[in-house]
């Protein structure tokens, strides 16, 4: 079978130009699917300053591809080019914030080659990933939210046509793309699936059942998961998480499901204590590194699982019932080393909250020297290697960083998102695999925005709630599975003007609220009853977080049954750090007329136009 035949169309081109065109696709290292019909796929690359991208795209008219800052038509950076009567052609644009299109004056796309055939057209383009050109989007490691759009018609002498309901949008890390790698046909699995949960009628709901990994007669390796997603569900599932638990669990209780933190939900449950896998919405499956596996099989390893399963149903649709899950490849052939996973972050609490009516709130959760030194020194004296992260965070989360120090002095970033999407959540793999040693401290800071808001934002469980997490994939196994803080109360109280002492839960991380004595204004209020009563504003605000920050800490530093490290509990000062010092901007000239230049071949040219929403869902 022959695949699709086109007709390379080639104006003003050289030898070596016709012949990059016929090798189309070659040199391409990662592709994605765009819609839910493969009609609109691509394939990327890039090297040093460059990016270059080829749209295969089932139309014979003209392909819009994009950058949005938040997924909108709004201040997008776009891109428009297709074949027209045997002549390739592109062009630069950008939006407004009313969403009109303008042709950029700065041309920084590159047209690479084009094909067309009677069904699909093949665009192929470069341009910097920073091209100095105020009304470009620069590329980076972070999430990229890219738009595209296409039509059966041409672009016309007064510009694109409206596309209809031929566009859409879909979070990428373009610069930092994890590509499934192949799984070998034939590689043995299992699946952890839910069948038929009722998702009961309510905004969040944390679904848990028991599962027994099936048993094998040696030690394997889990080299790869997949998600299970019921189709239609993409929405309602935001994120699963495998946690092991006790091995001596009663086998009549594998498969019985319940709603998690439940007052009635099964004892079995708070066995459960150490994640062992996280998939998050937007994720696609993992793969682990060639000489990395998850052990099963040993007396050490997971047996009896819990899927935890996070529903996330903001309109209150009723009638839902999901059968999601997640399968696991395995192998008898071992890899060299056991994966672990560390959870990081702000623990979980309703201590960790934000003001609301800010532009910008920072949280840290603290993986504390004191307790990778206890664990590291006992486990792992030469150190553990992180191969991959994910960071998580809530509706609220705009940015999120895991910072890494030694002797106080700040490392690389182990993992950035300077513009994080709470539907796009999943794995980072390094580059280059990083060496924590012991006495090296982590922090996960996270960037909130809460305008709109109208009351604080409390740490908790649902997705108008917050967390700032991060999980660390990485080897060999060591008995550490949560390295977290949380700030002290105390402190937050007396800046609402609570001086006294509110009794013996001032140090405790528990999440239920208790009740202030005094002053008068505060009487007989729980805490969080307060904090929302106190009148916030953006100074304010600003001011409670700078304190915040400064905070004495309570550790968290538990192993993976329900023990925990000596360190867990200890109430500390949150470390003073050397910064890493920012690298020097890129040079741009104040008037970047010099960034872009003439397309490299002829374009369709047209004056100035507006279009209203010419990528918008309307």
């Amino acid at each position: 079978m022959t695949g699709p035949k086109y007709a390379c169309y080639l104006v003003f081109l050289t030898t070596f130009r016709f012949s990059a065109v016929l090798s189309s696709g070659i040199g391409f290292k990662h592709s994605a699917v765009l819609d839910s019909h493969g009609k609109y796929r691509i394939k990327w690359k890039h090297h040093e300053t460059t990016i270059t991208f080829e749209m295969e795209v089932e139309t014979t008219g003209y392909v819009g591809f994009g950058f949005s800052p938040n997924g909108e038509m709004a201040l997008s950076d776009i891109v428009i080019g297709g074949v027209e009567n045997g002549k390739p052609y592109i062009q630069d644009y950008f939006t407004d914030s009313k969403s009109k299109v303008h042709r950029d004056p700065e041309q920084n796309y590159r047209l690479e080659y084009a094909m067309e055939n009677s069904t699909h057209t093949v665009l192929a383009f470069s341009r910097e990933l920073r091209t100095c050109d105020r009304r470009d989007k620069d590329l980076t490691e972070s999430t990229v939210r890219v738009i595209w759009a296409y039509h059966s018609e041409d672009v016309g002498l007064s510009g694109p046509k409206y596309h209809g309901s031929n566009r859409g949008r879909k979070s990428l890390r373009l610069l930092n793309h994890r590509d499934t790698a192949d799984i070998p046909a034939g590689t043995d699995f299992f699946e952890l699936q839910n069948f038929d949960v009722p998702v009961p009628f309510k905004d969040t709901t944390y679904w848990c059942q028991l599962f027994k990994i099936p048993e094998v007669q040696r030690k394997h390796h889990i080299i790869a998961v997949e998600p299970m997603i019921e189709k239609g569900h993409e929405n309602l599932v935001h994120h699963i998480l495998l946690y092991q638990c006790d091995r001596e669990l009663n086998a009549s209780e594998h498969g019985s499901g319940h709603e998690c933190y439940h007052p009635n939900m099964p004892d079995s449950f708070l066995t459960c204590e150490t994640v062992i896998f996280a998939w998050a919405t937007g994720g696609e499956g993992f793969t682990y590194p060639q000489h990395v596996g998850l052990s099963i099989g040993t007396s050490l390893d997971p047996l009896n699982v819990l899927m935890e399963v996070h529903y996330d149903n903001p309109s209150l649709q009723q009638g839902l019932v999901d059968s999601s899950g997640l399968r696991f490849f395995y192998t008898s052939v071992l890899r060299r080393y056991d994966a672990g996973v560390i959870e990081t972050g702000v623990w979980v609490s309703l201590y960790h909250m934000l003001p609301p009516g800010l532009p910008e709130y920072v949280s840290e959760g603290h993986c504390a020297k004191e307790c990778l030194q206890e664990s590291l020194e006992h486990e792992m004296p030469s150190g553990i290697r992180i191969f991959a992260v994910l960071m998580h965070s809530h509706l609220a989360g705009r940015a999120i960083r895991v910072r890494h120090f030694r002797n106080k002095d700040e490392l690389q970033h182990l993992a950035q998102d300077d513009e994080f999407d709470f539907n796009f959540q999943e794995f980072q793999s390094l580059t280059d695999e990083r060496l924590v040693l012991p006495g090296d401290s982590l922090i996960t800071e996270c960037k909130y925005n809460t305008e709109g808001r109208e009351n604080m934002t409390w740490g908790g469980l649902s997705t108008r709630d917050e967390m700032c997490l991060s999980y660390l994939l990485y080897y060999p196994r060591i008995n550490l599975a949560r390295c977290e803080s949380l700030p002290e109360i105390s402190g937050q109280l007396k800046f609402i003007g609570v001086k006294k002492n509110p009794g013996p839960c001032h140090v405790s991380v528990q999440t239920w609220p208790f009740y202030i004595k005094s002053p008068r204004r505060y009487s007989n209020l729980s805490f969080t009853e307060a904090m929302d009563k106190f009148k916030w504003s953006r100074k304010r605000g600003k001011a409670f977080n700078e304190v915040v920050l400064q905070l004495p800490m309570n550790l968290r530093c538990s192993k993976h049954s329900q023990d925990e490290w000596s360190i867990q509990g200890t109430i500390m000062s949150p470390p003073k750090m050397r910064a890493k010092a920012q690298p020097l901007p890129s040079p741009c000239s104040e008037v970047s007329t010099l960034s872009g230049g003439p397309a490299p071949i002829p374009t369709l040219l047209y004056s100035v136009f507006s279009i209203v929403a010419l990528f918008s869902a309307d």
